[in-house]
C-alpha cells in the first residue's frame, strides 16, 4: 500500500466524499485505512462495570484504501492540496520513494 500513518490524505468515495484528514493507522492485511473525523459511526455500549450506565459512543470506523489519496504539498504543482495517485520512484541510491504522478514531488507525511 502507498499509504501510510500520519498522511493527508483526501476521500473520493462515500460520505465523506472530498474531505481531507489525517490518517490514524492502516491495516495492511485488510487494506483499510482510519482517519480523524470520517466514516463516524455510533457504537452501542452494555451496561458494565466500568462503565455503569452504557450509553452510546460516536466512533471512527475503517475505509479502504483504494477510497483515498494522498495529497501533494508541492506549491507548484497542479494538484496542489488535492488528492493525487502516487508512483514509486527509485533514486541513485536504490532508495524507494512516494512521488506525485503529475509533478514528480516526494511525498512524505512529516511535511
Amino acid at each position: 500500500m502507498r499509504i501510510r500513518n500520519g498522511d493527508d490524505v483526501q476521500v473520493i468515495n462515500g460520505d465523506d466524499n472530498g474531505k481531507i484528514g489525517k490518517i490514524k493507522s492502516v491495516n495492511i492485511k485488510s487494506k483499510r485505512v482510519v482517519i480523524e473525523g470520517m466514516n463516524l459511526v455510533v457504537k452501542h455500549l452494555k451496561p458494565s462495570q466500568k462503565n455503569p450506565k452504557g450509553g452510546r459512543i460516536q466512533m471512527e470506523a475503517s475505509i479502504a484504501s483504494s477510497n483515498v489519496l494522498p495529497i501533494c504539498k508541492n506549491k507548484s504543482c497542479a494538484k496542489h492540496n488535492k488528492g493525487v495517485r502516487v508512483k514509486m520512484k527509485i533514486l541513485n541510491n536504490s532508495e524507494k520513494i512516494r512521488a506525485c504522478v503529475k509533478c514528480d514531488h516526494e511525498i512524505s507525511n512529516n511535511e
